[in-house]
């Protein structure tokens, strides 16, 4: 098949609008005019033309992030303020959590990992993807290692996934909720986690031995328990509440 691009207008700065947080809340950067599209949104390159250009700061002066879906780069939007408090939350438990089982390592925000995913319809019989997860966790177990200074980006499959969920149009929704959910299955990654502030979107995926997710279920307390990461539970109240360290600290859940 032809190759075909899409080109989209330059990015323009909003008017009146300053610089904004970056994904983390620490880079500042001048974002693009609301409403439009990211500059190269659904432009068509190939692997090595989007490691090469657009991986890793595209633009010197716009916080764009692309991820790569099967030849077409998809913009990762800016997080709302709740959106990024509950990231930053759940982000602060997975790293007490290591630095307390040390056993395994954290990828996140702008550094990819590789999907390979079989799909009949593809030329080659498989789809390829490279995702940005907001979080991503890497056992010491995984066959392939993580923290060479050369690394760029994972070239393994994540043991666990975190997205906080971009619901600024539909199609985000379904990016996050749907599309990533069975690409992430068909791909190996053992554990899912879907956050949302609002709460309409949350879930907790685990894999079945038919590379589909099955929904982990609430214990009688309210607790989700990991089997990717031993140790790790949380109350599905406190993603709501999201109680400070020193509550944590006295609370048997976290501190057992």
């Amino acid at each position: 098949m032809e190759s075909t691009e899409r080109l989209q207008p330059e990015a323009r700065e909003q008017e009146g609008a300053g610089p904004v947080p970056s994904r983390n809340g620490t880079r500042q950067r001048t974002p693009y005019r609301i409403g439009d599209p990211a500059p190269d949104e659904g432009r068509r390159v190939s692997k090595q033309e989007y490691l090469a250009r657009w991986y890793e700061n595209p633009y010197p002066d716009i916080d764009i992030s692309y991820e790569w879906n099967n030849g077409i780069l998809e913009a990762k939007p800016l997080p709302t303020p709740p959106q990024l408090d509950l990231y930053n939350w759940f982000l602060n438990l997975l790293q007490r959590h290591i630095a307390t089982f040390r056993s395994a390592v954290l990828i996140n925000l702008e550094t990819g990992f590789e999907l390979k995913m079989p799909d009949p319809t593809q030329p080659s019989g498989q789809k390829e993807a490279i995702r940005k997860p907001d979080i991503g966790v890497i056992l010491d177990t995984n066959p392939i290692p993580w923290g060479r200074f050369d690394q760029r980006h994972y070239e393994g499959v994540c043991d666990l996934v975190v997205e906080a969920v971009s619901d600024s149009t539909a199609a985000e929704v379904l990016r996050d909720t749907q599309e990533k959910r069975v690409d992430y299955a068909r791909s190996g990654v053992k554990e899912y986690y879907i956050l949302d502030p609002n709460g309409e979107h949350m879930r907790f995926y685990r894999l079945a031995s038919n590379n589909r997710y099955r929904t982990i279920p609430e214990d009688e307390e309210g607790v989700i328990r990991s089997e990717v990461m031993e140790g790790l539970q949380f109350r599905l109240e406190d993603l709501y509440r999201k109680p400070d360290l020193e509550e944590l600290a006295l609370d048997p859940i976290y501190n057992g």
